[in-house]
């Protein structure tokens, strides 16, 4: 079911080869990009009325244009639906996740350390953000909270959502209410590609946004792909993905449940431990097969493991460190002896678990730090989702004529050496208050 692989100075090719293997195959993009493509083109030309063939058609739910937006009396009917204790819950989750990312919002600032001078930034919130957030058969109130907590906090003024509808044409109560609580009131029961195209373009029951964040499928991130310079976007995320550093004097139990917690997600999903011992990865085997017996998603998780699980025996951790870092995981999982001591030199990574007592879901609902996160490599380059992607920044000069003076003819000769005689002159024009005679 889940392969093992060994690992050593002589294969080390297979770093590469194992880090590939998350990507879907370049036929299946291009056949799905084309089919992108034309749904982004038909929900451009044809609005509402797109937008309700292809929910028919994905989502098998047949709407009226009156009912794409989530309606008041469907919210009231989700706030009778949901348990008190649960929603308690939520709210505890939302304080804690707004307790984390305020320590990211940043200031505009000014200096005049130079007399004549002032130089600095502003920073401003982007004016309408829209939110993806996975639905249909599922229901993520927590990738709800991820995607809007940090816009709130950087003062975003209208936020929207779109979700697909279950099959009977509803949203789930628990994100309505979940969305109530962040006072989000703009939910549209799209998804898909579809809805990745009405927010960028516009339909005449949905507005177009500024940016467009929030996990999705493969359709949603190619869609995303393909709207991006019209709109910004947060990243390209793909399948989720899981890799556990561990060694000998960890928890097998604990290590074969937090990779099932990953596969579990979908069959695409990433699911790997490297170690440098042989015997924890066979009772890790063992234990994957206990815990399965009892897990609802069984059949998935079975596939998930199949085609993208690894027990990864490596022969030293010299060689797991490179390891991790050309893998560059969303989640890195660090249960080994001394975790800290090892941390400074974990270069790429979405969110890094520190020892025995931090298991992956920890951070996908309750501690603080955002979920959505980089996948695919993309640790390399990209961070998780924060309070700085809802914000827009705006450079501010002033130079008073002293000073321009003082360093004009450098500022010209800078011109000049790029075949630019127009910036040089609008430069110069100021220092020898030139006056055009006709």
């Amino acid at each position: 079911m889940i392969k093992t692989i060994f690992l050593n100075k002589k294969n080390k090719e297979k770093i590469e080869e194992i880090c590939r293997q998350r990507c879907s195959e370049d036929n299946l993009i291009n056949d799905i990009e084309k089919k992108v493509s034309e749904i982004i083109s038909r929900v451009k030309k044809e609005g509402d009325k797109a937008l309700i063939e292809f929910t028919e058609k994905y989502d098998g739910v047949k709407l009226n244009p009156s009912g794409i937006m989530v309606s008041s009396e469907e919210w009231n009917i989700a706030s009778q639906e949901v348990r008190e204790d649960l929603l308690r819950v939520i709210k505890e989750a939302i304080k804690k996740i707004e307790k984390y990312h305020l320590h990211q919002k940043e200031n505009s600032w000014f200096t005049t350390k130079e007399k004549g001078i002032i130089l600095g930034q502003i920073v401003n919130p982007i004016e309408r953000v829209g939110l993806y957030v996975p639905g249909g058969r599922a229901a993520y109130p927590s990738s709800l909270i991820m995607a809007a907590v940090p816009a709130i906090i950087a003062g975003v003024k209208e936020i929207v959502v779109v979700t697909p509808p279950s099959f009977d044409g509803k949203i789930n109560p628990y994100l309505l209410s979940t969305a109530q609580e962040l006072g989000i009131s703009e939910i549209y029961k799209i998804g898909g590609a579809q809805a990745i195209a009405a927010l960028a373009y516009g339909t005449e029951t949905i507005r177009r946004v500024d940016k467009i964040v929030g996990p999705g499928n493969i359709y949603v991130t190619l869609a995303k792909k393909d709207v991006f310079g019209e709109v910004d976007i947060d990243m390209l995320a793909g399948p989720s993905e899981i890799l556990i550093w561990a060694d000998d004097k960890a928890n097998p139990r604990y290590l074969a449940c937090d990779l099932l917690s990953q596969a579990e997600h979908d069959v695409e999903a990433s699911a790997i431990l490297i170690t440098t011992s042989s015997l924890l990865a066979d009772k890790v085997r063992e234990e994957i097969e206990h815990e399965l017996k009892n897990l609802n998603r069984k059949e998935i998780i079975q596939e998930s493991l199949k085609k993208k699980g690894k027990l990864i025996v490596a022969e030293n951790e010299g060689i797991i460190l490179e390891f991790v870092n050309g893998f560059a995981p969303e989640h890195l999982e660090l249960q080994i002896e001394s975790p800290w001591q090892i941390l400074g030199e974990i270069k790429n990574a979405g969110a890094i678990f520190v020892g025995a007592y931090s298991p992956e879901p920890l951070g996908d609902y309750w501690a603080g730090p955002n979920h959505i996160l980089p996948t695919s490599g993309g640790a390399r380059c990209f961070s998780p989702l924060s309070v700085t992607d809802f914000t827009k920044k705006s450079s501010i000069i002033f130079y008073n004529k002293e000073n321009l003076r003082k360093d004009g003819q450098k500022i010209a000769s800078l011109a000049r050496l790029e075949g630019l005689e127009a910036h040089a002159r609008s430069i110069e024009v100021r220092n020898c208050n030139e006056e055009r005679v006709d």
